[in-house]
């Protein structure tokens, strides 16, 4: 974020926000042009402030923001989408969530270059709202908010001997971020088995747009199965157990 700019108006995605005062609260919104970033709202803690409704949690809003000190104070504050199926179901609320968190955690604060991950972050956002199964939306948004932040899976080449895989069940190699063939897999402990339907399933989602992925109507056993494996995945990357996945877990009913 530019040092010599004394206001700033962006749209931004309401991340978090927690008790900065009595009557403030402190946000962490995510913009297209800004990436991450906090900011104070003076006296949207009380009832009858304006802003009061404006930065609810997973809101788009456009934002005025003064920058002349640190951090910058919400001048104005404009609702754009609520998102209101977060707050009224729980468990696509816990799915928000946990999509919020895994994008904090890889993301930095005030990266400029935020435009292709907001994008996705918005359209996720807006997906939850309204699809059938709320697991499919997120194991699209894990993998492309993967191969965003540098950490694309392999899923065509065995990433042990770079040759192309053939159709039938393999394993996956957390620390090499890709599929290994079975003549590698099955002689070690360190990989875990992968079938060729789940394989399929990622290969469709890394390579197509989320509206041929939407329609997919799938069994509960593919969809555990992909979601062990990138949970998996995404928790050998961070390095740290996501508090949103067993939010999820508490939460989760059949769809």
């Amino acid at each position: 974020m530019a040092k010599q700019e004394r206001h700033l108006r962006t749209h931004a995605i309401v991340l978090r926000r927690r008790i900065y005062r009595e009557a403030d609260w402190m946000l962490t919104l995510f913009s297209p042009t800004y990436g991450k970033f906090d900011a104070v709202a003076h006296g949207a803690r009380k009832i009858t402030s304006r802003k009061t409704g404006h930065v609810e949690l997973f809101a788009c809003v456009d934002i005025l923001i003064n920058r002349r000190k640190e951090p910058g104070i919400v001048s104005q504050v404009e609702l754009i989408e609520p998102f209101l199926p977060m707050r009224e179901d729980l468990v696509r609320g816990a799915y928000a969530t946990y999509a919020v968190e895994l994008l904090d955690k890889l993301t930095q604060f005030e990266d400029t270059d935020a435009e292709p991950l907001y994008q996705l972050f918005y359209q996720t956002l807006s997906q939850l709202c309204t699809a059938p199964d709320p697991r499919l939306v997120l194991r699209y948004y894990e993998l492309h908010l993967m191969e965003q932040a540098g950490f694309r899976p392999e899923l065509n080449d065995c990433v042990m001997s770079g040759e192309p895989i053939e159709p039938v069940a393999q394993f996956f190699s957390y620390a090499d971020g890709g599929v290994v063939s079975p003549k590698f897999g099955q002689h070690s402990f360190n990989f875990i088995p992968i079938s060729f339907n789940a394989l399929k399933l990622l290969r469709h989602m890394q390579r197509s747009p989320f509206q041929q992925v939407a329609s997919l109507r799938l069994e509960d056993s593919l969809l555990l199965e992909v979601e062990h494996l990138l949970l998996g995945y995404i928790t050998h990357i961070l390095e740290t157990h996501l508090q949103s996945v067993d939010f999820i877990r508490r939460v989760r009913r059949p769809l």
